[in-house]
């Protein structure tokens, strides 16, 4: 007899934007869960969700946005101590005093959308949280969209192409638009198999219990643990 490994398979949709530093730790809870459930073999998908969908193309600077947002040229105290927090707690070392700017997302959101189409999506947004909270570059740039592009896998020359062009503008636009209309306000929402939503950065053990609840309905369907080995 020998014993037959199998995954067993989930759909897990993340509505996110690229400069939320909520939607960063989410991530990283989200991965400590899986890292938790070896067995599992879940299919991530991202989608554009623009928390400051107003901004002007070029961004703001961040002493101008934290005004317009919060009065005041930072975070609200306790606000930002829930940040850092909950980042260091995940191995993220937010770099908010080193930001000069905060960009319009919809550049980084086209970007991402080309990346599924590549199946390095996953990639790109760890690449993109990564060069916005910890090297506090402007990911509304085009050329640090094609340096982290390139980093990802992705054709330079061709990224650098479609973001001059405005190529699926519309496209990403209209995504948000939709999960908007699906009754989502606020980022990261985590939707698993279509069926159970997660608001917000959960814990670890959050995750856990939707992701075994689907484990245990979707095993009783999954083939036996052992079968006949050939000779």
């Amino acid at each position: 007899m020998a014993a037959v490994a199998y995954a067993i398979g989930m759909q897990i949709d993340i509505i996110s934007d690229t400069i939320c530093p909520w939607c960063f730790i989410g991530k990283r809870r989200l991965e400590a869960a899986l890292a938790q459930r070896p067995d599992l073999d879940p299919t991530i998908e991202w989608h554009p969700f623009q928390l400051n969908p107003n901004t002007p193309v070029e961004g703001l600077s961040r002493e101008e946005y934290m005004r317009l947002k919060f009065g005041g040229k930072d975070y609200p105290k306790g606000f930002a101590d829930s940040i850092r927090a909950a980042g260091e707690s995940t191995g993220i070392d937010f770099g908010f005093e080193r930001m000069a700017r905060v960009p319009n997302t919809v550049r980084s959101h086209r970007l991402i959308y080309w990346a599924n189409q590549e199946g390095k999506q996953d990639a790109l947004v760890e690449i993109l949280f990564r060069t916005y909270f910890l090297d506090a570059r402007d990911i509304g740039d085009p050329e640090v969209l094609v340096e982290a592009a390139a980093e990802a896998g992705m054709d330079a020359d061709t990224v650098r192409t479609k973001l001059d062009r405005g190529d699926d503008d519309a496209a990403v636009r209209s995504l948000d638009e939709h999960v908007r209309g699906l009754g989502i306000t606020g980022v990261p929402t985590f939707i698993i198999n279509h069926e159970y939503a997660l608001q917000g950065a959960q814990e670890p053990s959050a995750f856990l219990q939707v992701l075994d609840k689907i484990a245990a309905e979707t095993g009783s369907d999954a083939p036996a643990g052992e079968s006949e080995a050939a000779d």
